[in-house]
C-alpha cells in the first residue's frame, strides 16, 4: 500500500464510483485512499502462475478466480483491496452489483514484497479475517521459495502451515493442490535479489 493520496475523505460507495474513473489503482481504508505501486517481474510471474493453476483446477465448477485488477470489498472493515489472486465460490459474487468488486471470497492470495510483507501479514490479514466466507489466506514470498497458508478451522481459529522450498500445499477451500515448483515456475531469483 502506498502513501495516502490528497483526496477528500468519503465513504466506500463514493470511493468505488471514484475509483472506476481512475487510471491508477487505489485501495481504500476507513475513508483514506492509498495509491497502489507497480510490481516486479517475480511478483507478476508468481501471481500469474497461481491464477493459471487455480483457473485450470476450478474450470467448469462453481468457483471463479480473479487476478490483480478485481477489487475485494470488506464492508466490516470499511475497506476495499486489490488482492493478487482471489477465489469466490459464492453465488452472491455473480450478481450484477458484484461486477466491479467481490465480497465473499473463499481464498485470498497475496504475493509478498519487502515493502508489503508486514502489512499483508498484519493489518490486512486482520481485516480479511472479518470476511465470514474466507477459509484460507495464502502468502507467497517472491524472494525465496516459501509460502505460508493460514486456514480457518471450524472453531474459528486460524492455523498456519509453512511450506518450502520443494513442498506442496493443499488448498482445502477450493479442493486444489499446488506444488511450489508450479508457483515459482519461470521466477529468476538472481534478478529478484539484484
Amino acid at each position: 500500500m502506498g502513501a495516502p493520496q490528497p483526496q477528500p475523505s468519503f465513504g466506500i460507495d463514493d470511493f468505488l464510483t471514484w475509483e472506476a474513473e481512475q487510471h491508477e489503482r487505489h485501495e481504500y481504508l476507513a475513508g483514506e485512499v492509498f495509491a497502489m505501486t507497480g510490481a516486479r517481474d517475480a511478483h507478476n510471474t508468481i501471481a500469474g502462475n497461481v491464477f493459471a493453476c487455480l483457473r485450470n483446477g476450478l474450470r467448469g465448477g462453481p468457483c471463479r478466480v480473479f487476478i490483480a485488477d478485481m477489487k475485494l470489498r470488506v464492508d466490516a472493515a470499511d475497506a476495499v483491496f486489490y488482492p493478487d489472486v482471489l477465489v469466490t465460490c459464492d453465488t452472491r459474487d455473480r450478481a450484477p452489483e458484484s461486477d466491479m468488486a467481490k465480497r465473499y471470497p473463499s481464498l485470498i492470495v497475496e504475493v509478498l514484497s519487502s515493502s508489503t510483507a508486514a502489512y499483508d501479514r498484519g493489518l490486512k490479514f486482520e481485516l480479511y479475517r472479518r470476511l465470514d466466507t474466507l477459509r484460507e489466506y495464502l502468502l507467497i514470498e517472491q524472494d525465496r521459495r516459501h509460502v505460508d497458508l493460514f486456514r480457518r478451522e471450524a472453531d474459528g481459529r486460524w492455523l498456519l502451515q509453512s511450506v518450502g522450498p520443494d513442498g506442496s500445499i493443499d488448498l482445502d477451500s477450493v479442493a486444489t493442490h499446488i506444488d511450489l515448483q508450479t508457483i515459482y515456475e519461470d521466477v529468476d531469483f538472481s534478478a529478484a535479489s539484484a
